[in-house]
């Protein structure tokens, strides 16, 4: 299917830089899977995480008749940046290098679409850098969403409690929120 195209190299880098920021080097694991090999593609602005038994399928679907394909990992902006989507989040949580879990009081907060303070953090990975992409998680190891971290591990200790400790940039929250865009 002439639709379901391959990244440019340009676009590769810009959906590698931002998978790196929040999986290091965990991205080849991605592709390199023990249950086949998988593949990243671009269909109508948006990136698609599939194996390529599933992309064979999908050639043979008219362009008008295919909707999804896949796993949305994220799109691309009308700037030309790529921002990860919330779908991305089962696929990124089971590799995330560095972590955050929110307090049972500050997950409905996160939930809808506020920032992680540092009243409502729970625990931090250690060592994690300042902004660094993180994926939150209830206490329960549950994940949330994803956020960037605003302070460093060390400068989390010593914050005051109403302190940004994590930027919102999605959460599963999103699809009850977005939920008349969705069914659009």
């Amino acid at each position: 299917m002439r639709n379901l195209q391959q990244l440019t190299e340009e676009k590769w880098r810009l959906v590698l830089e931002k998978l790196t920021k929040f999986i290091g080097v965990n991205v080849k694991l991605l592709i390199d899977r023990p249950d086949g090999t998988y593949c990243f593609r671009e269909y109508r602005g948006r990136v698609f995480y599939m194996s390529e038994k599933i992309l064979k399928l999908a050639e043979n679907v008219g362009a008008n008749n295919l909707v999804s394909v896949g796993t949305c990992i994220g799109k691309f902006t009308k700037t030309g940046k790529f921002n990860l989507t919330v779908t991305c989040l089962a696929l990124l949580a089971p590799y995330a290098q560095y972590k955050i879990w929110v307090k049972p009081s500050a997950e409905q907060q996160f939930l809808y679409g506020h920032h992680v303070l540092k009243s409502g953090l729970g625990r931090i990975t250690e060592n994690t850098p300042q902004y660094q992409g993180v994926v939150v998680f209830s206490m329960s190891d549950v994940p949330l969403g994803l956020g960037i971290s605003a302070k460093s591990t060390a400068e989390c200790k010593h914050a005051d409690p109403l302190t940004t400790i994590c930027f919102h940039v999605c959460d599963i929250g999103e699809y009850i929120r977005n939920e008349d865009a969705l069914v659009s």
